[in-house]
This record gives structure tokens, C-alpha cells and sequence, in this order.
């Protein structure tokens, strides 16, 4: 299996935290974790992701996860291939991807639009 840039650079960066920790490791053997090794707490992202939307001065009390849906739909309105938003959103099956996105009106009137030319236009 061949490893990514990014994947080696953050496995690096781990085993560079696990050794600054020393004895206080804590073994969770997790992907993402507290420069410890501790699990990441939960609440943390949350209040940075409300802090975010407060900076964004949205008003809608938006989840994390819906900003997944927002930003599938959107490389979809900019005609970037669904299995390229399959990988950026990390599914492993396209069926997944497809739940994530939405029609949109744009996206809608493109297709219709396509279509027209297709068969009217010389």
C-alpha cells in the first residue's frame, strides 16, 4: 500500500508528538488525538465550528456535518466529477457521495440547458 504525501507528513508529525510526550503518552492508537495521544474532546470542535459561523455571521445553527452536504453540492455546481467529491469528502462507496448531494436549481437548469444544445443546436 502506498502511503500519501499528506499521510507521512501527519504520521511524522505524530511520532514527533509521541516522543516529546514521553511516559505521558497516553497508547489510543487513534488517527487524530491530543498532543498526549489523548482522544481530541468532542466539544472542542464544536465550539470552534460555532465560533466559525459566528466569524461567517450565519445565522442558521448549522452542524459540522451539514457543511459535508454544503460542500459536495457545491463542487457539483462547479462540474467537478462526483467520484473527485467521493474522495474529498473520503467515501469509500459512491452511493455514500451520492446521499451527500443535493440538486440544486443550478445544477437542475445546466442539465436542461445541456440538453437544449444537444438537441437543437447545430
Amino acid at each position: 500500500m502506498t502511503t500519501n504525501c499528506g499521510t507521512r507528513v501527519h504520521h511524522e508529525a505524530q511520532d514527533a508528538e509521541r516522543e516529546a510526550a514521553g511516559d505521558k503518552w497516553q497508547a489510543w492508537d487513534l488517527v487524530w488525538c491530543m498532543p498526549d495521544g489523548s482522544p481530541i474532546d468532542a466539544g472542542d470542535d464544536w465550539d470552534e465550528w460555532k465560533e466559525i459561523l459566528q466569524l461567517a455571521e450565519i445565522d442558521k445553527d448549522a452542524r459540522v456535518h451539514d457543511a459535508r452536504h454544503t460542500a459536495a453540492t457545491l463542487l457539483l455546481e462547479q462540474g467537478v466529477d462526483i467520484r473527485v467529491v467521493q474522495a474529498v469528502l473520503g467515501h469509500s462507496q459512491l452511493t455514500t457521495t451520492k446521499r451527500y448531494t443535493h440538486i440544486t436549481e443550478t445544477l437542475a437548469s445546466e442539465a436542461a440547458a445541456r440538453m437544449g444544445r444537444a438537441l437543437w443546436d447545430d
